[in-house]
């Protein structure tokens, strides 16, 4: 699992949508949401319900994000840690 396409992806939740996100993280947005959808393929379950313009989390993008919180922070201070 790629820890950039966790962080996108949550950007995508904090923002409200995949153009804010693309410009919060400086990515393109195309590129951003290939990175989501990656993600989601790996994970086997979209993460966001996609409606026009509108982006909602999925059930499974709910039980996703605790966790890849959790992920990003233990990744973070591992690297503190290391150094």
């Amino acid at each position: 699992m790629n820890l950039r396409h966790v962080e996108y992806a949550l950007a995508v939740v904090e923002h409200g949508g995949f153009s804010a996100a693309a410009r919060a993280v400086h990515v393109a947005q195309p590129s951003l949401s290939q990175a989501v959808r990656r993600l989601e393929e790996e994970l086997g379950a979209p993460l966001f319900l996609r409606t026009g313009r509108m982006v909602t989390l999925s059930h499974a993008g709910e039980a996703f994000v605790g966790p890849a919180r959790r992920l990003l922070r233990e990744a973070a201070n591992l690297s503190v840690t290391v150094r």
